[in-house]
């Protein structure tokens, strides 16, 4: 291969891994960005953690976005990899009630499910209301919503430890894509892993906002501002900012190989720069940015068309910009 040729097999991928990262507008504050990752065997073990830390922000927005490969994508993987994995030092808590399924929603575009375990690694005490329905101890919650033949599971929460997971409608040539990195939203602390205590949610079907209540007593809310077959965006909104250095949004994901991972490489808009700076993630030493791309440019074994992740619009005004009227 020909140095010529070498020099685009790495800048193309990256070129389009970050076509739509330009188009971000920068919010008005700068975070921190911390890399607490660190190296593992097994590819079922959470250990990539990305924190954003600032004690400003109370808006922002998450956003999960196909690869730029997926529009020629059509095998996928989503088998697990229990490779050098050794779980047996998990705690694991009998769930309070009997494994069930709990629909607290339904209407033509999007439905709520709610699911208990047989057992979870934590206590389960957080509550889950729609309306005045109210259950406790729900291990997994799912919002689904119709595609144009079928429908698609979208978003997924669990309780009980605070992590989410969001995937845009699928594309075109396939039937359905893959889940991958995980991201925490509201003040995370730690217990044997990075978490978010959380006291309740209350879902509003009206306008598809999860609100959160945390144990420390403060709230937030996360609503599901738009999405279709390229992406999905979260509105993330904080009564206060999350303040004593601990993150307000985190990345959680996994990497063992450049080719088994759901996560690779990272982009950072850092403040006054010209440009982006991308680099691998797991080296990244982590610096101040206004947006922050996490994803990959090149195919992994391990859910294949699982979306990147970004974090963006970072801002000190919890209330949303005013849009412009139309002429």
């Amino acid at each position: 291969m020909t140095l010529l040729s070498r020099l685009r097999s790495v800048i193309l991928p990256l070129a389009l891994a970050c076509a739509a990262c330009p188009a971000f507008a920068a919010g008005d504050v700068a975070v921190e960005v911390k890399n607490e990752s660190e190296p593992v065997l097994c590819a079922e073990k959470d250990n990539v953690t990305i924190k954003a830390i600032s004690p400003e922000v109370r808006r922002f927005q998450i956003e999960a976005a196909h690869p730029a490969y997926n529009a020629g994508l059509l095998r996928d993987n989503w088998d697990a990899d229990w490779t050098d994995c050794e779980m047996k030092g998990d705690p694991s808590f009998a769930a309070p009630v009997p494994p069930r399924r709990v629909t607290f929603y339904e209407s033509i575009d999007y439905w709520l499910v709610g699911y208990t375990f047989p057992t979870f690694w934590r206590p389960a005490d957080t509550t889950f209301r729609v309306g005045d329905r109210v259950e406790k101890g729900l291990h997994l919650v799912q919002l689904w919503k119709l595609g144009k033949d079928r429908s698609h599971e979208l978003l997924v929460v669990y309780p009980q430890d605070g992590y989410w997971r969001a995937r845009p409608m699928p594309p075109q040539q396939l039937a359905s894509s893959a889940y991958g990195s995980s991201f925490l939203f509201g003040p995370i602390e730690t217990d044997g892993r990075p978490v978010v205590n959380i006291k309740e949610i209350e879902f509003d079907p009206k306008t598809t906002t999860f609100k959160l209540s945390f144990k420390d007593g403060s709230s937030g809310s996360l609503k599901l501002d738009s999405v279709d077959e390229n992406r999905m965006v979260l509105d993330a909104v904080l009564d206060k900012p999350v303040t004593g250095g601990k993150g307000f949004v985190a990345l959680r994901s996994m990497y063992v190989t450049e080719f088994n991972n759901d996560v690779a490489r990272i982009a950072v808009r850092e403040p006054g720069a010209k440009g982006w700076r991308e680099e691998p993630l797991m080296p990244f030493t982590g610096g101040k940015a206004t947006d922050i791309w996490m994803g990959r440019t090149t195919h992994s074994r391990h859910n294949t068309s699982s979306p990147d992740m970004v974090f963006r619009n970072f801002s000190k005004d919890p209330n949303p910009p005013a849009k412009p009227e139309k002429k």
